[in-house]
Parts: structure tokens; sequence; C-alpha cells
């Protein structure tokens, strides 16, 4: 008892900490819903290369955090402990490359080539600031309890950090009218007074001046929070060395390191259940805003309708903490990504009104919630069966959280590349105030049809994973003993 006394957390610290994790989710947050379609409307990319430029950043995205977990284990310990400098040192840079990204250049080639070098150097650093952060959750205490309980404020911070990247960059976006084009095919199958009265309206606001400005603006903005909040996580957290190391701890070298955990079976059940179930989440995120604004048609309140779905998700992330702690892990995966499928079936199956998308915004937001907090909170579970198993090597959490944050990367910007070529298949018209009826079909699917596959096949493999509560209860016990 009075060790654990001591290994407890003060509230300031489990907020100083979670307060570090906004920043990786806000910035995630606004690229995930709007670079999609700044890229097509705003800087008036073909879709094909939007679709490379979206691929290949998150590609590079992903192997970036195997590459910096490596560097990250030969780091050697400073006064400022070993992965605090890493999260100091990356953040100016970092916020530089994010605004450059929001920027359209005055160049009339090499546009993607611009986002693409901007998209993957912001990328890179977002990895140095976000993996040796995760990793810090195994250095901040040796006593599970206290760590869970950090990981439920650092989503719960998180979760916030959605909402604040949801809201500035969709309000201050929103604000603007986003010129739009008739499309003169469907002007002329129609032959109405509306339709000529709207391709008059998109005349008149033909500049995109006002839209590229409110894209920097919120650039700015959040790039300042990105910076607060890592002044704070460096001020207010002492990373200590010992609470990852036991008593008979040595030196390993990484690849072995990399080898063992690769073969460690809980973890790579853990990692194929949740990379189904966050990929599902990804595309809907990714695709959301285009489906809100042509699909159905809420051109002036998707923001509203994205900001709906992260509030949802901030509110009902204690309400998750809870769950787990009751029921069970497990449990709670099962119930929390489950909760969302009517939801998406009901989008597709029929035509939604305001009020209804509304609600489905809502719900899915809930799901959101679970699936932002269950990933964190069993990885630390994980972790500590591995020590248990391997009790002579140590230093390999880094290693832990990279590769999770690797695969589900690299698949989600499989996904995404897809998803917008899918687009470009369909006959997606940039700018475009309508889109044709395959491009609507094809959104659908990809919020709702494909998300809900996901989602099944994602539960199917959680079947698999062995740490229940009684099992981390014993490994609890067995590893006070080993230390």
């Amino acid at each position: 008892r009075l060790q654990e006394s001591r290994e407890r957390l003060s509230v300031c610290s489990k907020v100083c900490y979670a307060v570090g994790g906004a920043p990786y989710q806000i910035t995630g947050c606004a690229l995930g819903f709007f670079l999609q379609i700044y890229l097509l409307d705003v800087a008036q990319l073909d879709p094909f290369y939007a679709s490379i430029i979206l691929f290949v950043g998150r590609a590079w995205d992903a192997i970036t955090d195997p590459v910096v977990g490596f560097f990250i284990t030969k780091t050697s310990w400073t006064r400022f402990g070993r992965l605090m400098p890493w999260i100091i040192f990356s953040t100016p840079f970092a916020v530089i490359s994010y605004f450059l990204i929001w920027f359209v250049p005055d160049i009339s080639r090499g546009q993607v080539m611009w986002y693409l070098t901007f998209y993957c150097i912001f990328q890179t650093l977002v990895t140095c600031f976000h993996v040796p952060y995760s990793a810090l959750t195994m250095f901040i205490s040796r006593e599970q309890s206290e760590r869970d309980s950090a990981t439920a404020y650092r989503m719960t911070v998180e979760v916030l950090g959605t909402v604040l990247g949801t809201a500035i960059q969709g309000q201050i976006v929103g604000k603007v009218v986003t010129p739009c084009i008739e499309s003169p095919v469907f002007i002329e199958k129609t032959n109405s007074s509306v339709a000529m009265e709207e391709l008059n309206m998109t005349h008149d606001t033909e500049s995109l001046t006002d839209t590229r400005n409110a894209y920097m603006i919120a650039a700015g903005v959040i790039g300042g929070l990105y910076i607060l909040c890592a002044v704070i996580l460096s001020v207010g957290v002492r990373e200590r060395r010992e609470s990852s190391e036991l008593q008979s701890d040595k030196p390993v070298s990484f690849f072995r390191g990399l080898k063992l955990v690769m073969n460690h079976g809980a973890y790579i059940k853990l990692i194929a259940g949740f990379l189904f179930t966050s990929l599902a989440f990804m595309l809907l995120e990714g695709n959301f805003a285009l489906f809100c604004t042509y699909t159905l048609g809420f051109r002036n309140e998707f923001q509203n309708v994205l900001l709906a779905i992260m509030l949802s998700a901030t509110l009902t992330i204690p309400l998750w903490q809870w769950f787990l702690t009751r029921f069970g892990k497990k449990t709670a995966v099962y119930v929390g990504n489950s909760s969302v499928i009517p939801f998406l079936i009901l989008v597709a199956v029929r035509d939604c009104n305001l009020i209804v998308t509304y609600i489905v915004a809502v719900a899915a937001g809930i799901s959101v919630a679970a699936a932002f907090l269950l990933p964190w909170s069993m990885l630390p579970d994980v972790i500590d069966d591995f020590k248990l198993q391997h009790p002579d090597s140590h230093g390999h959490e880094a290693i832990f959280f990279s590769f999770y944050v690797f695969f589900t990367k690299f698949t989600s910007g499989v996904s995404l590349g897809i998803s917008t070529l899918s687009l470009d298949f369909a006959g997606y018209q940039t700018r475009g105030c309508f889109q044709p009826s395959e491009v609507n079909f094809t959104l659908k699917m990809l919020v709702s049809a494909v998300p809900v596959g996901l989602i099944v096949l994602g539960l199917l493999l959680f079947k698999l994973y062995p740490i229940d509560d009684e099992k981390r209860r014993k490994n609890k016990k067995a590893l006070q003993d080993l230390r």
C-alpha cells in the first residue's frame, strides 16, 4: 500500500499528461475531416492526384512510426527524460509544416508535390511527438490503475481535441461560402430557373480567396494550440525512468525486441481486432464531409454535424471508462463498436432529414468514444503480459505503440486512397454544386456498408483476444512480485 501511495499521480499531473494528447487529435481531426474536400474543392486538384497525396501521406506516416520507435529505443536518458526531448524539439517545425499544408501556392505546376511534401514532413514531425507521448504512458507510473486513470484523462482531452479541431476548422471555414460550379449537363437536363439562378450566384462568388484565407486562419489557430499543449506537457509531467523497469532488466537489441513483440500472441490479436474497427471509423471520418455536402445535401450544415459527432464522443468518454471498469474491457469493445451499426444502416437505406442526421451523428460519436479509449487502455495490459513472459527484455514500449499506430495508419492510407480513387471513377465533379448519382451511391457505401462490414470483422477477431479481467489481475500481482 505504501508503494501504491508513492506511485499515485496527482490530478494536476494527469491533466498535464492528458493535454499532451490534444495536438495529435486536433490536427489529425482537421486533416481527416477536411483535407480531402480541401484538396478537391479549394486546391482544385484532380481526384486521382488527391488520392495519391492521401495514400502516400498516410503510408509515409505509418512508416515513420516504427522508424521513430527505433530511434527512441536508441536514445539516451537526459535530465529531461528519454522521450520528452523528442516532443519538445519536433513541435515548432511541425507547426510550420502544418500551416503550409493549408496554403495554396501561386504556381501553375508543382501543386501536387507541394502538398505531398509538406503533408509527409508534417506526418514525420507529428510522429516524433506522438510516438514518444504514447510510450510515456508506461513511464508515468508502475501502477496499472494509475495508468488506466491517466489514460481516461488523456482520452477525454483527446476527444475534446477532436471537438476543437472540428469546431475551429469547421466553424472558421463554414463561415465562408465556398463557390461551386453548376454542371452544364445538369442545367441542360433541368432547364429550370432555380438552376440558372444558382449558376448566376456561383459566378458572382467565383473567387476562392476568402475560402483559402479561412483555411489558413484555422491552421494558425490550431498551430498556436499545438504549441501551448506541448508546453503544458513538458512543464507538468515528470518522466520516471524506474516506472517501466523490473529488477531483472537487461538491455535487448531493437530487432530482437521487435521479433519478440511480433511473436507475442496477445499483441497480434489485439492489433488485428482494432485494425478493422479503427479502419471503419477512419473511412467514416475521411468521407463524411463529402457525404453530408453532396449525398445528404447539407452543404451549409456539415461542419455542425461533424461537431455533433465529436461533442457526443467527448461527453461519453467517462461513461465508457465506468463501463470498462464495471463490465470489463472486452465487453466494452463489443458494445461500443456494435452500437453504431444500426444507425449506419439507417443512413444507407433511407433518405435522412437534418434531425435524423443529427441523431445518427450523436450515435456515431458514442462509438467513436469507445474506439478512442479502448486501444490505449488495453495496450498497457498487453505490455504487462509481455514483461511477465520476457522479464529480461525491456525498453520496448515504443515498439508496441508505434507498430500499432503503423498498422492502423497504413491501412487507413490504403483505404482513403482507394475511396478517393473510387470517387474519381464514379465521376466526381470538382467544385460541383451537385454530383452524379454514381458518386452519391459510392459515398453511401463508403460511410455505411463498408464500415459496418469492417466493424463486424473486427469484433469477430476480438473473440481471440486472451486478456480478460481475471488475467489482468493475475498479471498485476505477478509484476509486483517481480519488481
